[in-house]
């Protein structure tokens, strides 16, 4: 199976899309504000809904300690909207014992996502559903080793900065989510839509998904050429910024 295969995104997917992102005590505040402020651009000219979704309607705090911010979930777990899109942040949170009933919803709404994207440790969640065995994704490199842990059973791609399997695209962490925001736009609605966002967001992209620095950074080995190719990921090689 090739990686154009395993994609399941129609690059004319309908408007408006629903989109929802999952919310949690203690999440990582830019793998939820990063993507959102691109979306928040994208939605002036294609019409998007969204949704936050929490275990509860209490604020959810960003991070943790005693600089933090609260955001308010738009629906609980249990009254979510059908969704298009499920946006799964990862944050100092997502190793709570308490996180379950996410992992749950998780599992309850993938079978009927058109896309599910996860940013940083945010992946593990999505692996310990179950529903991902033998797919390929990636996580945030300074959690790595606890992150794979987390579900042996997802190949999980060491090097890449983020990985498309089929309708699940996950990024390595907290700023990735930006850029595969970006990826992710320019699969759905076109390069030129992704490129005129990031102008407008004055956002310097990184579009070379086979490459994450900070994988270096932490040690870690780098796939061949080949096993990136399969994994569902391009690039040259280079630093591609745009």
């Amino acid at each position: 199976m090739t990686a154009s295969d395993r994609r399941t995104g129609d690059a004319h997917s309908p408007s408006p899309l629903s989109i929802g992102v999952l919310l949690y005590p203690h999440f990582q505040a830019l793998d939820v504000f990063g993507p959102i402020d691109a979306l928040n651009i994208l939605s002036e000219d294609h019409p998007l809904t969204l949704s936050l979704i929490a275990p509860t309607l209490d604020p959810m705090c960003t991070s943790s300690g005693t600089f933090t911010q609260l955001i308010l979930p738009t629906h609980t777990f249990a009254t979510a909207p059908p969704l298009d899109v499920l946006l799964v942040p990862g944050g100092p949170g997502a190793r709570s014992p308490d996180m379950q009933p996410a992992v749950d919803f998780i599992a309850s709404v993938y079978p009927s996502l058109k896309y599910l994207i996860s940013i940083c440790t945010g992946a593990p969640l999505v692996a310990r559903t179950g529903l991902v065995d033998g797919m390929r994704a990636t996580t945030n490199k300074r959690a790595w080793e606890w992150v794979i842990g987390q579900r042996p059973q997802v190949k999980w791609v060491a090097h890449a900065r983020w990985v498309v399997d089929g309708k699940w695209w996950s990024s390595s962490g907290v700023s990735a989510g930006i850029d595969v925001a970006f990826a992710w736009m320019g699969d759905v609605w076109g390069q030129e839509v992704a490129k005129d966002v990031s102008v407008k967001m004055e956002y310097t992209r990184w579009t070379d998904s086979t490459r994450d620095p900070f994988a270096d950074v932490y040690g870690l080995g780098r796939e061949s050429r080949e096993e990136l190719t399969e994994a569902g990921m391009h690039g040259d090689g280079e630093t591609m910024l745009e």
